[in-house]
């Protein structure tokens, strides 16, 4: 098994309305549901928007440190999912339904390594 990170791309500008986002929340409880009932589910949540990140960047020694997103553009990071998966084709499966399920871009990448080598003290 191997981690995947499944990044939610979400547009920079205003919420969808109320109704809609109650849709997608119900969508995406489902889908996590089905997540933990495959044992596939390890972690999910949504993100505040690139207004409230601080940036770390290090610099003559020290660290640099900032407001304000890293970079400005057209879509933001708006969430995560980490899953476990056998391979990448289930792995893409699982990102197909989650784009379903939020109406948003999916990046789908793999962690380095096995599942097991990330566990602690591992």
């Amino acid at each position: 098994m191997k981690y995947y990170l499944l990044n939610v791309m979400q547009p920079v500008g205003e919420r969808p309305a109320p109704e809609v986002l109650a849709g997608i929340e119900k969508s995406l409880d489902a889908l996590n549901r089905e997540l933990r009932e495959a044992g596939a589910w390890v972690f999910a949540g949504g993100l505040h928007g690139p207004e409230s990140s601080t940036v770390l960047r290090p610099r003559d020694g020290d660290v640099l440190i900032t407001d304000g997103p890293y970079a400005e553009g057209k879509e933001m990071l708006g969430g995560i999912s980490l899953i476990k998966a056998p391979d990448l084709d289930a792995a893409l499966e699982w990102g197909r339904r989650l784009a379903l399920a939020t109406t948003l871009p999916i990046e789908v990448r793999p962690f380095m390594g096995e599942a097991g080598d990330h566990e602690a003290g591992a």
